[in-house]
């Protein structure tokens, strides 16, 4: 990392501990915060997006839990009595090592660039959402960027209770342009879905995410459109779900012709709040997440873990993945259309190792995590199957309960990065950037 780039991370620190030092004590809420009446402490372990396991039973209940808020009550409605929205937005800095612009006439990652909200990276996203009725809730998710206003997500779950032991079935239609299959239900924070695991920060080439997340590793978190059919209870839930490989950005009439299963426990060991699953992809989907026309294969496989709790008095969580997606070749052999191992003729997988501790309790947090066996899926000039492992370093600091500073690093190892991008003059090191520094500031209000 040179002077420069050193100096501009330092000042931006420094603008982060004045924040803190003269932000105001008072915390605006976001959509459930207002809806329940609850701070945002109560869903979340230790910072956002991570859920506790009230927040795994608020979402599980499909976002129909009532709190201060007033309702609008009839017979067959229960509404709250004021539309709940929020607003999320991110601004801060990336630098990595893929060769910079030698003109300085364009900017990229290798000459170092500051993003501001709805622009680039820089996230500005409106959620609206919240209670439907007894058994019905909504969430829906509108980025606010350039080029134009767009519905990146949405989903109606409608669960009803099944007997007396906090047991709820039912179903969840929904649509995303980047979360994938999973996006119906997921209570863990593995990265089974691409929005709950340690960071919130996936990087300009999901660099982050990958080394968190076998699952975002080998490509899960795409486009996806589809019907989960949902069963969840404290002990767990179990997802199946029927969906195409295209969300609201390119979707059209849904013809799900790909499935989806997810079977997960929850339970405690001692004082740690645990949790196991398994996810399995299969089928064809209408288009693959490229966007191309034509029929292409969905197929992956993945086990995960979890425990959240506390060494001494400092709240710690430990996430453990691993996701394999094969190569699905077309007739020609030379081709691969599975959606997740996209890029490769080969198969896909990793095994993704990670932690986070709260140095300050409810304040600061140190985390790491290695993806580590990691196979690109791109062959080498012998044929192997190129390696692709990373280790991430990453910082966060709760401003307020709805502001987030983090710093993020990652290093990516292996051949993949030694291959030339493309066939063309560069690696892959050199053209998307092995090592990647990233500081954020998010803001939900």
């Amino acid at each position: 990392m040179n002077k420069i780039t050193m100096n501009k991370i330092i000042f931006f620190l420094a603008s982060v501990v004045a924040a803190v030092t003269f932000a105001s004590e008072a915390s605006a809420l976001p959509v459930f915060a207002r809806q329940t009446g609850m701070e945002c402490a109560a869903c979340h372990f230790q910072h956002f997006p991570l859920l506790n396991t009230f927040g795994r039973s608020f979402k599980a209940n499909g976002f129909t839990m009532m709190g201060a808020q007033g309702k609008v009550e009839g017979e067959h409605l229960s509404i709250p009595n004021t539309l709940n929205m929020a607003f999320l937005t991110s601004f801060g800095y990336i630098k990595n090592n893929m060769t910079a612009d030698p003109t300085g006439s364009t900017k990229n990652y290798g000459n170092g660039v500051v993003f501001v909200p709805g622009v680039a990276d820089g996230e500005a996203s409106l959620f609206v959402g919240g209670r439907v009725s007894d058994n019905a809730g909504f969430l829906s998710e509108i980025t606010m960027g350039a080029p134009a206003l767009a519905l990146d997500s949405a989903k109606l779950p409608i669960l009803y209770e099944v007997g007396d032991s906090g047991t709820r079935a039912g179903i969840v239609p929904f649509s995303t342009n980047g979360q994938g299959a999973s996006y119906g239900m997921e209570l863990l924070n593995t990265g089974a879905n691409a929005i709950h695991q340690m960071s919130n920060t996936p990087g300009p080439n999901g660099e982050f995410t990958g080394a968190m997340s076998a699952q975002q590793y080998i490509g899960t978190g795409s486009a996806a459109t589809g019907a989960a059919f949902v069963v969840t209870n404290p002990m767990g839930f179990v997802n199946i779900t029927k969906f195409q490989q295209t969300g609201l950005a390119n979707a059209g009439y849904a013809s799900l012709g790909s499935t989806y299963l997810r079977l997960a426990g929850t339970f405690d060991l001692g004082s740690w709040d645990a949790g196991v699953g398994i996810q399995n992809w299969r089928g064809q989907s209408l288009l693959d997440n490229t966007g191309a026309t034509g029929l292409a294969a969905t197929k992956a496989t993945a086990i995960d873990a979890q425990l959240q709790g506390a060494l001494g008095t400092m709240p710690t969580g430990f996430y453990a993945s691993y996701a394999k997606a094969p190569a699905v070749l077309d007739a020609t052999g030379l081709v691969n259309t599975n959606t997740f191992s996209v890029g490769g003729t080969l198969d896909r997988s990793s095994l993704n190792l990670s932690g986070e501790i709260g140095v300050v309790p409810e304040r600061a947090t140190l985390g790491v995590a290695l993806r580590l066996l990691g196979k690109s899926g791109v062959a080498d000039a012998s044929g192997a199957n190129t390696k692709d492992n990373a280790i991430m370093l990453t910082a966060s600091y709760k401003i307020e309960q709805n502001m987030l500073a983090r710093l993020s690093y990652v290093t990516n190892r292996g051949s993949y990065w030694d291959q030339p991008n493309g066939g063309g003059p560069l690696t892959n090191a050199q053209a998307i950037g092995s090592k990647t520094t990233m500081i954020n500031v998010y803001t939900l209000f």
